[in-house]
């Protein structure tokens, strides 16, 4: 007894050594191919994009201290000297059209999207005077691919737009309590995360009204991003709203688009866990073959753990060209048919169908399964190994271990020899 479970402790160890290399190649396999994706999509489909809010300045005159030196020593005076002044725009009306498109390469998933910009900004000479101001519009991106770009002023598109380092200036001259309006759209496309930055540091913004629209229902915002004031359910996805009268903060709007389940690190994850559910199962199957005195050799054992393998092995190499759900089913049954039809000829159909099938499907599959169910996973594969250890002591309650582990020899019986037989022989004589 102790040489075969002996045997298969062995057996156990080296499937649990293959699903570590297997499980290691593929985490090489996705890192190497998310460093050399990512890049690519990038430059195909876009970057994460920072649309940072215009920068409306005015310039003005200001007596300075003015310092210098000649001949080592330092001069100074008081001068006149022109000084930039930023003044906060009096509205920002904005919608944001966000339509997100799932992109896979190798084996991972990447949440492109493609965005629709469009924003209006009121500008009022609140001086006494005459002033210029310098509008400046900034790209969101320096690689960014932007559609239909449009600046206008007051209706009237303008024709002289020219982006110097990403960024587009206008100079507007308004007369005292003179009001314009600068309009600012493009369509284009960015991926992971979309975000207005209202500035570098804690920002001041007047009349905030920006309505963002998306056509996913799994909504989410990044960290240190500003929670919406109201949303609206829709048929697509939903209806986000950002209004303020006077807003200061250094917080961003953002939002996050939603990931697909990456099919690299969900193998990665299942293999790596492999070990645990071929130990619950081998386990389950020596106490059932035990109990009722079936022989099942250690070789047995090692074309079960086999075929628990293949499917993990099947599984690591089919995502990368099917859906993953469908991988996962056609690995399973591959694996199963294995183990069933191998167990049929070594028990029996009865005991490869029902003990070695289900419980080939309770802890391969299910198990296998639980690592969809993200933020449960962990739970699932206790209560598993808690019913799986609730139905071991239950079924070996009444045993009487030193029994079964006992190793006396059997005695051999020796023929017995006649009584009186010489005796007899003297008298014939």
């Amino acid at each position: 007894m102790m040489r075969r479970i002996l045997a298969i402790v062995v057996i156990f160890g080296c499937t649990t050594v293959a699903w570590v290399i297997l499980g290691t190649t593929t985490v090489l396999r996705t890192e190497h191919q998310d460093t050399k994706l990512t890049e690519r999509v990038g430059k195909i489909w876009g970057q994460t994009q920072h649309q940072v809010a215009p920068r409306l300045t005015f310039q003005t005159e200001e007596e300075k201290l003015v310092q210098w030196t000649v001949d080592g020593q330092p001069r100074q005076e008081r001068r006149i000297v022109p000084v930039d002044k930023v003044q906060v725009m009096d509205s920002s009306q904005i919608t944001v059209s966000l339509d997100l498109e799932h992109r896979k390469k190798g084996l991972l998933w990447y949440a492109t999207y493609r965005v629709r910009f469009d924003g209006e900004y009121l500008i009022t000479n609140t001086g006494n005077e005459e002033r210029t101001y310098a509008f400046r519009y900034t790209f969101p991106t320096r690689d960014g691919v932007y559609d239909n770009f449009v600046m206008a002023v007051d209706g009237e598109a303008l024709t002289d737009v020219q982006p110097v380092d990403r960024v587009v200036t206008h100079n507007l001259t308004l007369a005292p309590n003179e009001e314009a309006r600068v309009r600012v759209a493009y369509g284009s496309q960015g991926l992971d995360e979309w975000w207005y930055v209202f500035g570098s540091d804690v920002a001041q913004v007047r009349n905030l009204d920006l309505t963002m629209v998306t056509n996913f229902a799994d909504i989410d915002f990044p960290d240190d991003a500003i929670s919406p004031t109201d949303k609206r359910q829709t048929d697509d996805g939903w209806q986000l709203t950002w209004e303020y009268d006077n807003l200061i903060s250094g917080i961003q709007i953002g939002m996050k688009m939603p990931q697909r389940l990456n099919p690299g690190p969900f193998v990665s994850r299942v293999t790596f866990f492999a070990p645990v559910s071929l130990f619950l199962f081998l386990f389950l199957m020596f106490i059932i073959t035990t109990l009722r005195e079936i022989k099942v050799h250690p070789m047995n054992y090692f074309f079960i753990c086999a075929a628990f393998f293949s499917f993990h092995l099947l599984l690591a190499y089919l995502v990368d060209h099917i859906d993953i759900h469908l991988a996962f089913a056609i690995s399973a049954a591959v694996s199963i048919l294995l183990v069933i039809s191998y167990m049929r000829l070594v028990v029996g159909p009865r005991f490869a169908m029902v003990e070695a099938g289900l419980s080939q499907l309770v802890y391969l599959v299910a198990f296998s399964y639980a690592f969809f169910l993200e933020g449960y996973t962990g739970l699932t594969i206790t209560i598993l190994c808690i019913l799986t250890l609730f139905v071991v002591m239950q079924l070996t309650g009444r045993i009487n271990w030193e029994e079964k582990f006992a190793t006396t020899k059997p005695e051999i019986a020796r023929p017995a020899r006649p009584l009186g037989g010489g005796a007899q022989q003297e008298t014939e004589r």
